[in-house]
């Protein structure tokens, strides 16, 4: 059955917007867990703009379902991921002016680094994933390093459904989404897990929930931005009810 991880950045970007103690992701994980997540995603970014070190090691004590740590491979992180050993490490591409992860890692040309950096997180007992555009070549390379779990970037995607005016049958969307589905049809093959996640919200997300072999959903920005009409927990029991409906089918 089909997972849903909650990202819960943008609680603590509104916290930090006033550099205060209030809302607290940590309270946010439990309403979330309540509302049916099956996983919590946190990225502690170098800058620090949103989660900070605190948050994470709590997050780590309290929370009672899976913990994923959006993570860039650094040597600062990998020391990070493997004193709280989370449940799973997501290794992505980072930029200082980026808003928000904008592609995914390039692991054909940082192969060997990328390498050492997976080995060291599963040494630590820590199922490593990494962030991926939907690239064959992409695919293999993750493959090759040893990640456990590809994240395929669904930004592209997305987009193409939104500037589509949603249309899911314009063939601009259509072949983005063909595009993910060969990509987790290649990661499945290689035996690795096949999750998807990024610019996913309510109106976008079926299609790529009802995607063959797809087994986790990582969504964040839209259901945070859903609950400030509806609360968190119903946001994401919503959001959880669109993904099992669209796997059904």
């Amino acid at each position: 059955m089909i997972e849903l991880g909650v990202n819960i950045d943008h609680v603590a970007t509104l916290r930090q917007a006033r550099r205060t103690y209030e809302p607290d992701p940590v309270w946010a994980a439990v309403e979330a867990h309540l509302g049916g997540a099956d996983g919590i995603t946190v990225h502690l970014r170098e800058d620090r703009r949103h989660i900070q070190d605190g948050d994470v090691r709590r997050l780590r004590e309290l929370t009672h379902i899976k913990l994923n740590l959006e993570m860039a491979p650094t040597d600062e992180m990998v020391a990070i991921a493997c004193a709280l050993k989370p449940e799973m490490a997501m290794l992505v591409p980072e930029g200082r002016q980026e808003i928000t992860t904008e592609g995914g890692l390039d692991i054909v040309r940082d192969e060997a680094r990328l390498q050492g950096v997976v080995s060291r997180l599963r040494d630590a007992g820590i199922v490593v994933s990494v962030f991926l555009d939907a690239d064959p070549r992409q695919v293999e390379a993750a493959s090759r390093i040893g990640a456990e779990v590809c994240e395929v970037h669904t930004g592209p995607y997305a987009h193409a459904f939104h500037a589509a005016g949603r249309d899911l049958a314009h063939s601009a969307v259509q072949a983005e989404l063909d595009k993910v589905r060969r990509a987790g049809e290649a990661i499945v093959g290689l035996g690795m897990r096949f999750n998807a996640g990024h610019a996913l919200n309510y109106y976008n997300v079926q299609p790529v929930a009802a995607l063959p072999g797809v087994r986790e959903l990582h969504i964040g920005h839209a259901i945070v931005s859903r609950a400030v009409f509806t609360g968190l927990r119903e946001a994401v029991r919503e959001m959880k009810r669109l993904m099992r409906e669209a796997c059904a089918r």
